[in-house]
């Protein structure tokens, strides 16, 4: 080499190798802001191309795609490439063959682990699923337009089913309507393993075709996020469009079949296992309530099992509230499995005496329903602790002074958190301060409300091997890494997993 080859290739190494915090503050006031700079230039020169192809098209009907437009839309993806360019993706490589809409007009991606997996969207033009809210957003509102995304509103109760309607009508126009791409795993994960995937893709019950995205650089951490998008210099994306997937006659009936076969078969080509937890189950473990559950939690196991069976209430606080009335007056009666399922107005099957099991505490066919309600108002509204306790505490407190015991305490805290062992004498002795042996719902109020973070201070104190789930390392901020193979916990007699 040349002595300038040397010193370029010097220059060059130093960038590429800056893997500690210095190096991150370096590029932080150098490459990081021309990144920026450049990024949003590219979005400013897009905007008037994707204004002006959006001005008088519908967005219930699709017109014959003209000339310019179709020269709008090439243009668009050459400055959405410079765009990913300048931020470091230098190489984007396609594999496989992209089908035609009219073949599989819903293209499924995954897995989903950051906003970089964007890129396949940008190059293909397809429509997206997004919040309606997206599209009023300056510049960015009229780049989504051009795409004919299908929106989704917050505000409109009967959005979901509005939006599945959309998405068949478009799915099976014939391929007028240009392709959809959609995450089945609805989250971010650290794809470690391929989620739950959500059924919305596969209920219209058309061919899909299947897209794995890899990154190279083996980018998986939420530090190693910040190092690609401020250090590297250069970066390698990778989209793969996996063979045409026909659902069966039984899969285009099952949207849930249909849905677990094609992850299979994602989860074989990008090499990672499957995991039955789902984006609800994200949202429950890491939710910010007093209250946080810990890795080994067996809660998440009922909330898929309360998912299956169709027991999540759309109106919670009151079907919450009914059942903590019809379970106080049953004041602590074992029920049977009849009972339990007369008490949930379902009918007796293999998931609900898998659920039954879960509360079965001495294998002697009999359940307290109080540890139900109280873990379905956990799985309900996570982030209300207080809500949750409330309850709780109505439907064991004794008639004469509202109040409870140690014991129904660590009964009550136990199934909240979904552990086997729970001490709680600590916490117990700190709220009981007149030495009563007893507590109301307005003492424990009082001292959550003063002391916030009780379960760190005392719970964990006390139970060395409480680690909450909200603490464990995350790969994005979004999901932390659990695994069904590696946190099977029980509780004793509350959540105990069913063999």
């Amino acid at each position: 080499k040349t002595p300038v080859d040397q010193k370029l290739h010097c220059f060059l190494l130093l960038f590429t190798q800056c893997n500690d915090l210095g190096g991150i503050a370096l590029m932080t006031v150098t490459l990081f802001p021309v990144r920026l700079l450049i990024a949003a230039f590219m979005m400013l020169l897009a905007w008037p191309f994707a204004f002006l192809a959006s001005v008088g098209r519908s967005e219930t009907v699709v017109e014959p795609q003209c000339l310019w437009r179709r020269l709008v839309d090439i243009i668009l993806k050459i400055i959405m490439r410079v765009m990913w360019f300048a931020g470091g993706f230098h190489w984007i490589t396609v594999k496989g063959q992209r089908a035609l809409p009219a073949e599989a007009p819903i293209l499924t991606l995954a897995p989903h682990s950051s906003y970089f997996d964007a890129i396949p969207v940008t190059m293909s033009m397809a429509s997206i699923v997004m919040k309606a809210e997206s599209k009023d957003i300056p510049l960015w509102g009229t780049l989504i337009k051009f795409i004919r995304p299908v929106f989704v509103s917050r505000s409109d109760q009967d959005s979901r089913k509005k939006t599945v309607e959309e998405i068949k009508r478009r799915a099976r126009s014939g391929g007028e309507w240009p392709p959809i791409m959609i995450f089945p795993e609805g989250t971010c994960t650290n794809r470690s393993c391929l989620i739950t995937f959500k059924p919305g893709a596969f209920i219209p019950a058309v061919p899909v075709q299947p897209v794995v995205i890899r990154y190279p650089n083996k980018l998986v951490r939420l530090f190693e996020i910040l190092w690609l998008t401020l250090c590297q210099l250069h970066n390698e994306f990778v989209i793969e469009f996996l063979p045409i997937y026909t659902p069966s006659e039984e899969e285009k009936r099952n949207p849930a079949l249909f849905a677990i076969n094609v992850r299979r078969i994602m989860a074989k080509a990008l090499g990672v296992p499957i995991t039955d937890y789902s984006f609800e189950d994200c949202q429950l473990a890491m939710a910010e309530g007093q209250l946080r559950l810990p890795v080994d939690t067996c809660l998440l196991e009922f909330a898929k099992l309360v998912r299956r069976l169709g027991l999540k209430p759309r109106n919670a606080e009151k079907v919450l509230q009914e059942y903590g009335n019809r379970a106080r007056k049953l004041e602590g009666q074992k029920l049977g499995l009849d009972d339990f399922a007369q008490f949930l107005d379902v009918p007796v099957s293999d998931m609900l005496l898998d659920m039954f099991a879960l509360f079965d505490e001495h294998d002697d066919n009999s359940m307290d329903i109080r540890e139900y309600v109280i873990a379905l108002s956990v799985v309900c509204r996570p982030a209300k602790t207080l809500e949750t306790m409330k309850l709780a505490f109505k439907m064991f407190e004794a008639d004469e002074d509202g109040a409870i015991t140690e014991m129904e305490l660590a009964v009550i805290l136990k199934t909240a958190l979904g552990v086997t062992h729970l001490g709680v004498s600590c916490l117990f002795t700190a709220i009981d301060c007149d030495d009563t042996g007893k507590l109301t719902f307005d003492k424990f109020r009082s001292f959550a409300e003063q002391h916030p973070d009780f379960a760190e201070d005392y719970l964990h104190t006390e139970n060395t091997g409480l680690h909450s789930t909200a603490t464990t390392k995350t790969s994005n901020g979004i999901c932390p890494d659990f695994s069904p193979n590696d946190h099977h916990g029980t509780i004793d007699g509350l959540l105990k997993k069913h063999n």
